[in-house]
């Protein structure tokens, strides 16, 4: 799951962390971040996923195991020497300053000429095309506006590793989206290594080489974003990554590659196998909405199934549909709104299926 690679411009080696000296929000941690990389982590809230952020700027402190910055141990090494750039939710701009001496004010501490202070800022400004904003203070202008210079003052200083904590959860769903792409875009200009902390999956996938998915203070997978969502490795990765359907049941047989789940209804349902602990176990179905196929035609999948409609939404280009399939009545289905099964109504009963390579056999869900 984690890679062991020894040039990592990262690395946390068995790191824990506790509070309270009793409860670890972070267990025996082992990730190696690449240079260049960006790496998300992402997670429920209480997950662990800032509190790793925190040790590695250094505003907390490891309770067990060492973080290496290019080789080098920084667990004893202070924050303004670890040479980390830093983007928060709030933007923590100074109030006080213009634009551009906020930008200013990390080379200052740095004590560069000013003359190599002004080149950086205007670069700077320039890279989030705020060039012209220099003289304006952070009151002046708009969240998106503060988040730029934020991101700005992160990478003036030519950090090795920025660190963006939720930093766009405070804008609205058009800004936010628009500032994925910005970020993701400075990002491959610049080759800066970025970890990034949010909890919005859509936000991970959108903009990650790696996605790290936290809970309870363990990373339960790490992966590129199109295997986390297409081979998720257990229940709780496959419901919190993307639109997911979980069914239960149990295991009835098992070869090498497939099973047979019988769920509370007592269907049958062949599945992937992938993450089980044998026959006679409890295990979570995990089958995507836009895998399921409505009315399918004789023998072209395995699994088929009578359905009822409960309900229906529409969000323009597809028709989210509730069904009632199996015993579980909060089985969704997403229909093309082009497609001729866009008439159904609530309470009709249609057949649906779906392969047994897009069902896969998890772990019981807690």
């Amino acid at each position: 799951m984690l890679t062991s690679s020894s040039d990592a411009l990262v690395r946390f080696e068995n790191v824990q962390k506790s509070y309270d000296g009793e409860i670890l929000v972070i267990k025996d941690l082992n990730l190696n971040i690449q240079k260049g990389e960006f790496l998300t982590m992402l997670g429920p809230s209480g997950s662990g996923k800032t509190t790793c952020l925190m040790m590695l700027a250094g505003f907390e402190p490891a309770t067990h195991g060492e973080i290496y910055l290019d080789g080098i141990p920084i667990n004893r090494v202070p924050p303004h020497k670890r040479g980390i750039g830093m983007v928060f939710q709030n933007y923590a701009l100074f109030p006080h300053m213009t634009i551009g001496e906020n930008l200013s004010f990390p080379l200052e501490v740095r004590k560069m000429g000013k003359s190599q202070r002004e080149e950086k800022v205007k670069k700077a400004l320039d890279m989030v095309q705020l060039g012209d904003f220099a003289e304006r203070r952070p009151s002046q202008l708009s969240g998106g506006q503060q988040q730029r210079v934020a991101v700005a003052r992160a990478l003036v200083f030519d950090p090795e590793v920025v660190l963006m904590d939720e930093p766009l959860g405070a804008l609205d769903k058009n800004l936010r989206e628009q500032m994925q792409y910005e970020i993701k875009h400075i990002h491959e200009r610049l080759g800066v290594t970025v970890l990034y902390v949010t909890h919005d999956q859509s936000e991970a996938l959108t903009m990650s080489n790696r996605v790290a998915v936290f809970d309870n203070g363990i990373i339960q997978q790490l992966a590129p974003p199109d295997v986390l969502y297409e081979q998720p490795e257990n229940a709780f990765v496959a419901d919190f990554i993307g639109d997911n359907n979980c069914l239960v049941g149990i295991v009835t047989s098992e070869s090498e590659t497939s099973c047979v789940i019988r769920t509370e209804d007592n269907s049958e349902i062949k599945a992937n196998k992938i993450n089980i602990a044998g026959v006679g176990s409890q295990s979570t179905l995990s089958i995507r909405p836009e895998r399921v196929i409505v009315n399918p035609e004789a023998g072209q999948v395995p699994n088929i199934f009578q359905a009822k409609a409960e309900e229906l939404i529409y969000l323009g280009d597809h028709i989210r549909t509730r069904m009632n399939v199996c015993g579980n009545n909060n089985f969704f289905i997403k229909i093309p709104n082009s497609s001729h099964h866009a008439n159904l109504n609530k309470g009709d009963t249609v057949t649906i299926g779906w392969n047994e390579q897009d069902c896969r056999a998890l772990d019981a869900f807690t």
